[in-house]
């Protein structure tokens, strides 16, 4: 398979158009389209075919032309951007149609309640409408591709928008599963059949698109679908495309935990953030450039190309200060490019996937958020692996919290410690998948329960202590109950008086813990394994407790020893990565400095048909930091260091395989190149 290489700075233009619009596209001027294409720095613009509504932007015969659009829009998109050297990938609405599902009713998406799905609680409320991959929608929707590909056979691209297909369970599923072999009645029966409805609309639809050119690039917007335990779909995509609008409820610390997954695999992928200050759809709505410029960064830090989400306003015409924000931004990710293209993770941490290992929840997700988040703040670079990937090029792996091991994986795993290699274990994932017995080899026993009488608390032990506190702290979730049979103890478990309900309840929240010890131990540190015996990461997803992630640091530290990848005095809130440019003999690191902030209330929407508001993180000033020290451990002897694309040289010293450098000032983002011969 060739590798689709993707343009470094692009935007999704979004141009889902009421038919009750007048005017559409009445504004479109080749030169000034050109103009502030130019003016954003922009080098690939995805433009629609056909949006949520279920109008196409062009003629056409298969679909319904906007019925306010009397010239070939689309084609005049295209022709205006190639002409100045800018891709433009084509967008086809699939998950949600609603000119379609009002025609036809009987292809929506049913849930197993019997209720249409679809982005609206009533048909008197706005929203869209959700339709069925295994309906007769399937053949109009190749149809509306085929017919695409033939007329824009010069697109740079297909995209492919809300891919999903639920616990359908219309006329049409309610056959097939029965069929099948399926039980309508049973969730995971559901579920599966789902899962095989979807394998066909990727296959279909990717062979619509490649219709007419077989090298036609295709994406799917398919959600969680693009992360871990799916990598068989990925013979449909040409490229990846990882929505995540910070402001739009993903949040700051999403992406990297997506891009840490697709570095794992062969395909190009980029980052999709978005001008708004919320989410898509916000005409008006313009985020500080300061927020963009530390996105934009932050994708190049993880190894991934640039895309800005925008909204086309109906007259046609691209917004003059929306491009003039994105240009900001886009000009210093231009500079950049020659250090951030064909690059390849040096990551020596990975995270076993809880998704890709388990079956999807949203439980297993707030897991790897948990590990995700600590790891970053502590300047821990990592890489997220599923069941296709290899171990080998890793020193220490990650199973957090419930991800019990099976034989194979048993195997795997042990071949690993064989060579070597450490792991990071919590909560139930020392146990066999098939019963409660240990999975591993450590110093302890256990009977595989868990301590029910909750919260407990934890005292650590003096090695693995918070800072200022020696006595028990709180644990919000049950820890599996173990002895210490050898090795380091994490602490100690104590028990509270106890568990709190109506009956006997003590205080505003929960019951203190006794004053002796349970007898169990919080977890055990060996030379190849740190165990903790409760969810540590779910409870740092869930809390942030900062006490708790000292803990947990302590424990890693004392295991990783000299081997810790990257020392650093940057704050909690920075980010540090580190990259290898094989063809061009060099490693990149980047470190990254800014700091969200929650702004806004919670409250109901104004009036109906409007969202209610809720907190946004936002970026604002961009603070600098001074004299920031890192070590950072290579396996080769490097030869240069120097500020790029300043090109300024950077003083540094190289012992025991550690390079030590000094920023004298980050700003948002810096990256320094390590050369070696």
């Amino acid at each position: 398979m060739n590798k689709h290489e993707l343009k470094f700075r692009q935007v999704h233009l979004d141009f889902h158009t009421s038919p009750l619009i007048p005017g559409i596209g009445k504004s479109f001027d080749k030169k000034l389209w050109q103009e502030r294409l130019k003016m954003g720095h922009i080098d690939s613009i995805t433009c629609f075919s056909c949006c949520h509504h279920g109008y196409s932007y062009h003629p056409t015969e298969v679909g319904e032309m906007h019925p306010h659009l009397d010239f070939n829009l689309l084609r005049a998109q295209i022709d205006a951007s190639h002409e100045i050297g800018v891709n433009v990938p084509i967008y086809i609405t699939a998950g949600v149609n609603n000119m379609v599902a009002e025609k036809n009713p009987g292809w929506r998406e049913v849930d197993f309640q019997g209720r249409y799905a679809g982005w609206r609680a009533s048909p008197v409320q706005p929203g869209f409408i959700t339709l069925c991959f295994n309906s007769p929608y399937m053949d109009y929707l190749c149809r509306l591709i085929e017919e695409a590909a033939k007329l824009f056979p010069d697109a740079d691209g297909m995209f492919f928008d809300i891919i999903s297909q639920n616990q359908c369970c219309c006329p049409w599923c309610m056959r097939d599963m029965k069929k099948q072999g399926f039980n309508p009645e049973c969730e995971a029966d559901r579920i599966a059949f789902g899962d095989i409805v979807l394998a066909n609309y990727m296959k279909r639809s990717f062979e619509a698109a490649r219709s007419v050119r077989a090298d036609m690039p295709v994406l799917h917007n398919a959600g969680h679908y693009l992360g871990p335990g799916f990598r068989h779909m990925a013979q449909y995509f040409s490229h990846l495309e990882l929505e995540s609008l910070p402001t739009g409820g993903w949040g700051y610390d999403h992406y990297p935990l997506m891009a840490a997954y697709c570095r794992s695999q062969e395909l190009d992928y980029l980052g999709m953030t978005g001008k708004f200050h919320t989410s898509w759809g916000e005409f008006g709505g313009f985020k500080h450039p300061n927020a963009l410029r530390y996105e934009c960064c932050a994708m190049l830090a993880q190894g991934s190309k640039c895309s800005v989400g925008d909204q086309l306003h109906p007259a046609g015409m691209l917004d003059e200060s929306t491009c003039r924000l994105i240009g900001e931004a886009y000009a210093e990710v231009e500079k950049k490019e020659p250090w951030c293209s064909r690059v390849s993770s040096c990551a020596e941490v990975a995270i076993l996937s809880n998704i890709g290992f388990n079956a999807y929840e949203k439980e297993e997700e707030r897991i790897e958020i948990g590990v995700s988040r600590l790891l970053l703040e502590s300047h821990i670079p990592f890489d997220r692996l599923d069941t296709w990937a290899e171990f080998d090029k890793y020193k220490v792996l990650i199973l957090a919290d419930n991800l019990r091991v099976d034989e194979a994986l048993r195997a795997k795993l042990g071949a690993f410690t064989a060579k070597g290699g450490k792991l990071i274990l919590s909560g139930t994932s020392i146990l066999k998948k098939e019963c409660s017995e240990v999975a591993f080899d450590l110093p302890l026993s256990t009977s595989g329960e868990l301590d029910m009488e909750i919260p407990n608390y934890l005292c650590a032990a003096p090695e693995f202590a918070p800072e200022g506190v020696n006595t028990p702290f709180v644990m919000y979730r049950p820890s599996l109950k173990i002895k210490v049979t050898g090795g380091k103890s994490l602490g100690d478990i104590y028990s509270p008086y106890f568990t709190r309900t109506y009956e006997h309840f003590c205080s505003h929240q929960h019951t203190p813990n006794k004053m002796e010890s349970s007898g169990f131990s919080a977890g055990v540190l060996t030379e190849n394994i740190l165990y903790f015996a409760h969810p540590v990461f779910t409870l740092y997803a869930n809390y942030g407790t900062v006490i708790l992630k000292q803990f947990i640091l302590k424990g890693i530290n004392a295991l990783l020893g000299k081997e810790k990848q990257i020392v650093t005095t940057l704050p909690t809130q920075g980010r540090v990565s580190l990259l290898e440019q094989k063809e061009n003999k060099r490693y990149v690191f980047h470190a990254l400095y800014a700091t969200p902030v929650l702004r806004g209330m919670t409250s109901a929407p104004f009036m109906p048909g409007m969202r209610a508001t809720a907190p946004v993180e936002i970026i604002e000033e961009l603070t600098p930091v001074y004299n920031v020290s890192f070590e950072v451990k290579v396996p080769r002897k490097i030869t240069g260091a120097r500020l790029v694309p300043e090109n300024v040289d950077l003083p540094f010293v190289q012992e025991d395989g550690k390079v030590k450098f000094t920023l004298a000032e980050l700003l948002c983002h810096q990256m320094v190149e390590l050369s070696y011969e």
